[in-house]
């Protein structure tokens, strides 16, 4: 785990909210805005894998490192497996950071997290959670959950992910975050893989991993940052961001 490198998957292609990645939020397009944040996380090189000439010239523009990728690509996983072979043909860096493009409320601190995981070698795939405290999550189908042993003070070993109600009984519940730090060998092999039952039944790609005998581990975080899928939800980020900047 010497050597991050972290990628941004975006396309222009979100049909809740046409051009997503270059929606404006004060002033700046919300792809450049995860981009800076990946890049004050502190951890590695950042770059944004793209399909769209639109998107790589927002963050050039920026200053930012994009590089294009195949319009074919079924979901971000297999577009930043490109990239990074793209970017790094001799597998220099041992760990892939996927950071979702409409997460522009994502802390830096969150970003650098969701990596220390994989100091144990034991972990596949690290990624992150935080605690629902809104009970209409806790129903939400959008909501997606992990299920987890603890293994560590703050970190969780993944037994499964659902948008259903788990586990039961008392005690907490945790809102996974989509973000994934994979070791080179893990994203390779994942990549690979035919989807799996579980996957396409709960729409969770991450259930492939676990399917097939991958281990993910997930730090808990105390901020949980939103994606943007509509017009509301870009108008909640824009609060949320407006709020920050006058604190």
């Amino acid at each position: 785990m010497s050597d991050p490198l972290i990628l941004i998957p975006a396309r222009m292609k979100a049909t809740r909210l046409p051009g997503k990645p270059l929606a404006d939020i004060h002033g700046e397009p919300m792809i450049v805005r995860v981009w800076r944040k990946a890049v004050a996380a502190g951890i590695g090189p950042v770059a944004v894998a793209t399909d769209s000439a639109e998107i790589c010239a927002a963050v050039e523009a920026a200053g930012g490192r994009a590089v294009m990728t195949s319009e074919a690509h079924p979901s971000g996983s297999d577009r930043i497996k490109e990239a990074a072979d793209i970017l790094d043909p001799d597998g220099l860096h041992d760990v892939i950071v996927n950071v979702q493009g409409d997460f522009p409320t994502l802390e830096p601190a969150a970003i650098a997290a969701s990596i220390l995981p994989l100091s144990d070698p034991a972990v596949d795939i690290a990624t992150l959670v935080g605690l629902i405290t809104e009970e209409e999550e806790k129903t939400a189908p959008s909501v997606v959950k992990l299920i987890g042993s603890p293994v560590a003070p703050g970190r969780l070993r993944a037994l499964y992910f659902t948008r259903a109600t788990a586990p039961y009984g008392e005690g907490p519940l945790y809102h996974h975050v989509g973000i994934y730090a994979y070791r080179r060998r893990a994203l390779d092999r994942f990549v690979g893989l035919p989807q799996s039952t579980l996957e396409k039944r709960e729409s969770l790609e991450q259930l492939r991993a676990l399917e097939d005998g991958m281990r993910i581990d997930a730090m808990i975080i105390d901020h949980v940052p939103r994606g943007v899928d509509t017009p509301p939800d870009l108008d909640r980020a824009r609060a949320v961001l407006k709020t920050a900047a006058g604190a």
